[in-house]
């Protein structure tokens, strides 16, 4: 799979995580929650979150809303960026951090990340690409890049996001 020449691709693409994240941010969490995703390959409807984090050169702050499944006690999120081969910006923003926030449905979090490794690793991915099968799609797609799976855990409590972060 090539990224030449899909422009109108990652433009659909971008138009419906901005209006995934807007939805969700205006509605408090109340909407967004839960999307139909078969236009993406998905199976049907999946869960999302909102994942906050600050920019590490900017300092801005940064709303991404993510399929997520929950392993063990933590929810998981993949930074696959459609198969790219750079990692998406919301990750390395992360990586860049201790923690971040989280808002999943109405609530919202302060949450500590780490990313499995190994044997772990392995099974958190398995799972992840049952949930949304065109993961192993990206991941072949992605030039040799190791896709991180992402473990969130959360810490405290925070008000929900709000909409002025878009």
């Amino acid at each position: 799979m090539t990224f030449e020449g899909t422009e109108q691709l990652l433009a659909r693409t971008q138009d419906f995580v901005n209006e995934h994240r807007s939805l969700y941010l205006q509605s408090g969490g109340a909407m967004g929650h839960i999307l139909d995703f078969k236009h993406a390959g998905a199976r049907g409807l999946l869960p999302s979150l909102l994942l906050k984090t600050i920019g590490r050169k900017s300092g801005r702050i940064f709303v991404t809303p993510l399929i997520y499944g929950i392993y063990g006690d933590e929810w998981v999120v993949i930074a696959s960026k459609g198969g790219a081969p750079e990692h998406p910006a919301w990750y390395l923003n992360l990586t860049a951090q201790p923690s971040a926030g989280m808002q999943v449905a109405t609530q919202a979090f302060e949450v500590q990340w780490r990313e499995p490794v190994g044997e772990e690793r392995d099974a958190v991915w398995a799972y992840m690409a049952h949930l949304y099968p065109p993961y192993g799609d990206y991941q072949k797609a992605s030039e040799g890049r190791v896709i991180p799976v992402v473990m969130l855990s959360p810490k405290a409590e925070l008000a929900p996001f709000s909409a002025e972060l878009i």
